[in-house]
């Protein structure tokens, strides 16, 4: 995983096997060769444990099914994306274009996503994003061939607000960092608050990734608001979480946030985390069949504990799974593929869900409580909360 780009080659029995079937038609060769996955993640950098997680959940999906795809073999291929936007289309190009990829399977960051998004409309392949919540994905720039199976980035908050001012949380301060998805998250919190009853007192920001919350947080201290909804992620939100309870504010004012505030990071915040409210799409204490039996198997098979992006990643198989299967593995019959992935229902750790007309999951989202180092289920925020697609025109 070292590497920054790690591409499997094909061995030379492939390759003889490839050429020697040159005169058969060619739908006997697509359905009779390898389906040719391509991972595009981060496998360095601040997010590489995320691209792991994506990958190791996704290959359990198919070792499921045997390691195949509507009963073909399969071939991964795998680049790093490094996070770099400036090198998205490259890298997505290098997949579509030399390796020939028949899925594209990425990416985390929004960014990169959107030179991926961009190869994937101009050349037709298969991308599933098991991660990226960037708005336009599908919204705006909706594709038959782009499906998400994680989230958008307002649809955390989207089930925020309601819970806020049942909790008679009805005055509010927003804080994000000012970036595209801070920004979506706010979209969603803003809907779903003001339209519960809440009124939004103060929205803060500050650049990306800057983590010197002090002058904002003194000035939260002055506006006295009944609670404080946020969107931070990574090593920025364990900060925040600590700065916060440092400041005292944890003390006197509830502090909520999109889930992604304390997903991954509680080790990190420690005790400053303690009782903060977060709505997200999963939670490691979810009381199912479904989890009890991905956790145990996830932590087997690869000696690690699963989070959420590992869920996804196994989430984006199991959609994979089912549109391969219904076309008996012949994945260029796109129209049949592509309507039995947007038929899918997708029993998962997290819970059933389904797939919207744009391609992005309707789900429930959790309401959890921090307590001892553990996002701990509360109850469900909001039941099938689907995002309102926007300027989505399937073509």
């Amino acid at each position: 995983m070292a590497n920054r780009r790690l591409v499997l080659t094909r061995s030379a029995a492939i390759i003889g096997a490839a050429s020697s079937s040159l005169l058969l038609p060619e739908i006997v060769r697509a359905q009779s060769g390898k389906v040719r996955v391509g991972f595009m993640l981060p496998y360095t950098g601040t997010f590489a444990q995320l691209g792991v997680a994506i990958e190791n959940g996704f290959r359990m999906a198919l070792n499921e099914q045997g390691g195949k795809l509507g009963g073909r073999e399969v071939e991964f291929f795998k680049v790093d994306d490094e996070s770099n936007p400036a090198k998205g289309i490259e890298n997505a190009s290098r997949l579509v274009e030399r390796d020939k990829v028949d899925v594209l399977v990425g990416t985390v960051h929004s960014g990169v996503q959107m030179g991926i998004h961009k190869v994937a409309r101009d050349t037709g392949v298969l991308n599933l994003i098991p991660n990226a919540g960037v708005h336009i994905a599908t919204r705006a720039q909706c594709a038959p061939n782009v499906f998400r199976t994680s989230f958008s980035n307002s649809q955390p908050t989207l089930a925020l607000g309601k819970a806020m001012v049942e909790r008679g949380h009805k005055k509010a301060v927003w804080i994000t960092w000012n970036y595209a998805a801070g920004d979506e998250a706010f979209e969603g919190f803003e809907k779903s608050y003001t339209e519960a009853g809440g009124t939004i007192i103060k929205k803060l920001g500050l650049p990306f990734p800057n983590v010197e919350f002090q002058a904002l947080l003194t000035e939260i201290a002055s506006l006295k608001p009944d609670a404080v909804a946020c969107f931070f992620a990574g090593g920025g939100a364990a900060k925040f979480l600590r700065d916060f309870a440092a400041a005292g504010l944890n003390k006197n004012i509830q502090l909520y946030g999109s889930g992604f505030l304390t997903e991954g990071v509680l080790e990190a915040a420690g005790d400053a985390a303690n009782g903060v409210l977060t709505t997200m799409h999963y939670s490691d204490s979810l009381d199912t069949p479904a989890n009890k039996k991905f956790r145990l198997d996830y932590a087997k098979t690869f000696k690690l504990q699963p989070d959420v992006y590992a869920v996804q990643g196994y989430d984006t198989g199991l959609l994979l799974i089912k549109g391969a299967n219904a076309v008996k593995g012949d994945l260029a019959n796109k129209k049949a593929l592509y309507a039995a992935m947007e038929g899918a229902t997708i029993d998962s750790p997290r819970g059933k869900w389904t797939m919207s007309k744009a391609h992005n999951p309707v789900q429930d989202m959790y309401l959890r409580k921090v307590e001892n180092k553990e996002n701990k289920v509360i109850g469900i925020a909001q039941k099938a909360v689907a995002d309102p697609a926007t300027g989505c025109r399937m073509g």
